[in-house]
């Protein structure tokens, strides 16, 4: 059964189905393959830094090793905040009803730094998230593809195409500072001198 992005707003459900645009589905893709001197395709490995293990494609995803060469695999890990507390592992939001924040104007994507892209297709939506989307309106939800220990921001919005994406990222709030907080770069005292010496040629 295909996953959906579900959310409530005034006590209506709606959901969509979805797949990430990447550039591969816009443009295609090249690819180049090494061949090995027998022209069989070679396989990508990475040497630890004692150079005592090669590490082939995909192992890496499977767990990691500590400094002292033990291995913990990805059950065992456990999220820590910036003060090293655990932090609890938070569900995935898809197949169920999250809550939609917003309306939002659209300058609030200048503050997201957006890593994917899903095209939406709505299944059963309220008419009236379409009406306020077809409007230019913005909608936030919170977003977790799969169970982890962080939570995107996702942005539903319409495209110029009449089509409707999720922007997923994170919210980030930019760092003003006055002309006068500047810091000053003094340059540098360079004791070469850089006219020509026509007498060396």
């Amino acid at each position: 059964m295909a996953r959906t992005i579900m959310v409530e707003r005034d006590g209506t459900v709606s959901s969509f189905a979805f797949k990430k645009v990447d550039r591969s589905k816009l443009y295609g893709r090249k690819r180049r393959l090494p061949l090995d001197p027998d022209g069989e395709t070679c396989t990508r490995a990475a040497l630890t830094d004692d150079g005592s293990l090669i590490l082939l494609q995909g192992m890496v995803a499977q767990g990691y090793f500590d400094d002292g060469g033990g291995w913990i695999p990805h059950g065992d890990l456990v999220g820590v905040d910036a003060d090293g507390e655990v932090v609890p592992e938070r569900p995935s939001t898809l197949g169920r009803p999250v809550p939609l924040d917003g309306p939002f104007e659209p300058r609030v994507l200048l503050d997201v730094r957006v890593q994917s892209v899903y095209a939406l297709e709505a299944g059963e939506i309220d008419d009236a998230l379409v009406a306020d989307l077809s409007a230019g309106r913005i909608f936030r939800l919170p977003f977790s593809y799969r169970s982890d220990y962080k939570q995107d921001d996702a942005f539903l919005v319409a495209g110029m195409d009449d089509g409707l994406y999720a922007l997923v990222g994170q919210s980030v709030e930019p760092e003003w500072c006055s002309p006068q907080e500047l810091p000053v770069i003094e340059d540098a005292d360079d004791d070469l001198d850089d006219e020509l010496d026509f007498e060396m040629f």
